[in-house]
């Protein structure tokens, strides 16, 4: 009786525990990794710097990415989306538009997107997949007609030093961790995050306790927009230049940060702070592995092993706690 007790509350812990530190248990393993492998660059503090700002853009299209996947969706069309917002922004730019004006209508444009995109799902009753997947090259189609696929060069230095450092910090960062901290509260405290977790849990049970689906399927792709959006100003402003391309394959990255944070596929599980390590942590893995001289090539097979890897355990975690609930 008392060890299968044990055996039951050492289950149990381990499940407990792998919910709550999982994510950056494998950062800091991953962090230790490459201090060994490059004792004398990685943890300098300007590597550290650079791998804050190198998360920057994968941990905002995470952010965005999260409410799509919580509510056992997803978007695709989140780079698209960066790219646009972002070559918006810069032709105003170019038209003497003061930069808070063209920043507030570049974050406009990326609700604009979001509501397209979650009043089509609810329209036409289809996967998020299915439709984001057709919005993405659409979106992508506009960038480049509106760039005539070129890039646009010119922008003031106003709008540029959005990039740069204040105190030492990269101010991408800074704004990373004001959105982190906007998304815990809005995560934990406001009803409309909980309607979504309930949504993402169960859809039909959901509508059956009086939520209205279809309005918190498209906040959430609203919002998974808007914050695609912020990453394409971003990172419109630290290359100086808005790239008809730029953004192109992200998704891939957004859904991975959020995978190895502990969202799950599944819908109705995850928190902004896992998203968080999760962006920081593909950041580092980049980062680290460019300083080993590793090839992009090999970066792209790390990170989809990563990718497995996660979903993998988080299979296993969840048959432990399964079986720790039957017996």
């Amino acid at each position: 009786m008392v060890n299968t007790a044990a055996k039951k509350k050492s289950r149990m812990s381990f499940g407990s525990y792998w919910e709550r530190f999982g994510t950056l248990s494998i950062l800091l393993l991953i962090l230790i990794g490459f201090s060994i492998a490059s004792p004398n660059y990685f943890l300098s503090v300007n590597n550290i710097k650079q791998i804050g700002m190198q998360s920057t853009i994968y941990t905002v299209l995470a952010f965005g990415e999260f409410f799509a996947i919580l509510l056992a969706g997803i978007d695709l069309s989140v780079g698209s989306v960066a790219a646009f917002c972002g070559a918006v922004c810069a032709k105003l730019l170019l038209v003497n538009c003061p930069v808070w004006a063209a920043v507030l209508i570049g974050l406009l444009v990326g609700v604009a997107l979001g509501a397209i995109n979650g009043t089509l799902i609810n329209l036409l009753q289809l996967h998020p997949f299915v439709v984001t997947l057709g919005t993405n090259t659409i979106f992508r189609g506009i960038v480049l007609v509106m760039c005539n696929g070129k890039p646009i060069f010119g922008l003031p230095l106003g709008f540029k030093s959005i990039a740069l450092y204040v105190g030492g910090f990269p101010i991408p960062f800074l704004i990373v961790l004001v959105i982190a901290a906007i998304l815990i509260w809005f995560t934990k405290y406001t009803i409309a995050a909980r309607n979504m977790y309930a949504l993402g849990g169960n859809k039909q049970a959901a509508w059956y306790s009086g939520i209205n689906t279809k309005r918190f399927t498209l906040l959430a792709h609203i919002l998974s927009s808007t914050l695609a959006g912020i990453a394409g100003i971003i990172m419109t402003a630290r290359v100086g230049a808005a790239e008809p391309t730029a953004g192109d394959g992200y998704e891939t990255y957004a859904i991975a940060a959020c995978i190895i944070g502990g969202t799950s596929f599944f819908g109705g599980k995850g928190k902004p702070f896992g998203v968080l390590l999760g962006g920081i942590l593909i950041g580092t893995i980049f980062n680290g592995l460019s300083i080993l001289n590793v090839s992009s090539f090999y970066q792209k097979i790390a990170l989809g092993a990563l990718i497995i890897f996660a979903l993998a355990l988080e299979k296993v975690v969840g048959n432990i706690s399964a079986k720790t609930q039957r017996d």
